[in-house]
């Protein structure tokens, strides 16, 4: 059998660093991107989904719609990653910097499909409000960028960590016995942690306090209204 059937399928942010694109491709390639992320099958890595193969928790009624909900809020964090993401990589200065997001906005999208399989699976929906959030972030993300590539990676930096701190709650919150969401949320969890080592150790900046509390800020209006919504 040829092994061109186990290769990772090439995504737009592998084409990107393979070769230089002018401006407009890029925007072009980032507009493929933001339909994909929030209406269509994102493009994801070589990595399987960490549920795959364990057991069906029996729920009842009240945890099923609970954890639905949680799962509808990583989502959404996913969605809001990859506007950063790909907002900073549009405005990063360094192609190694541009590289680094490229990647990490890949391993994001991952997220994204497990975070969507889950909740398709609990029978709920993804938020109505995945648009506004993705425009929102990808606002931030390039005007992170435009401050200079230390500032967009401390701002990585700090983005993982606080999602860090949100997934820790999720995981105290859903049951133990739901092993598919937490195989899910501590893959995730793992992902963010080395996203914040490698930006942080590409030269990412400590942000001031009051971008870190506008931030937490910013992310708790999110989980709050998505919860619902």
């Amino acid at each position: 059998m040829s092994n061109a059937a186990t290769q990772p399928r090439p995504t737009p942010s592998d084409a990107l660093n393979k070769r230089d694109y002018t401006p407009l491709d890029q925007v072009f390639i980032g507009i493929d991107q933001a339909i994909r992320t929030l209406f269509g099958p994102p493009q994801v890595t070589e990595r399987p989904n960490p549920a795959v193969g364990l057991p069906d928790a029996e729920l009842d009624e009240r945890e099923r719609r609970h954890v639905a909900r949680l799962m509808r809020v990583n989502h959404t964090g996913e969605v809001c990653a990859q506007g950063l993401y790909q907002g900073q990589a549009l405005t990063a200065r360094l192609p190694e910097t541009r590289r680094n997001m490229a990647r990490s906005a890949q391993e994001e999208n991952d997220h994204l499909a497990w975070c969507e399989r889950r909740i398709e699976e609990l029978g709920d929906r993804k938020s109505l409000l995945n648009p506004l959030w993705y425009a929102g972030s990808f606002a931030i993300g390039a005007a992170a960028g435009l401050a200079g590539d230390k500032w967009s990676l401390g701002f990585v930096v700090e983005t993982e960590r606080q999602v860090e701190d949100h997934l820790d709650e999720h995981l105290a919150e859903i049951p133990p016995t739901d092993l598919k969401s937490r195989a899910i949320l501590e893959q995730m969890k793992a992902d963010e942690i080395h996203h914040a080592e490698v930006a942080k150790s590409a030269g990412g900046a400590d942000l001031p306090a009051p971008v870190k509390l506008m931030m937490k800020l910013t992310a708790k209006l999110m989980t709050r209204t998505v919860y619902w919504v």
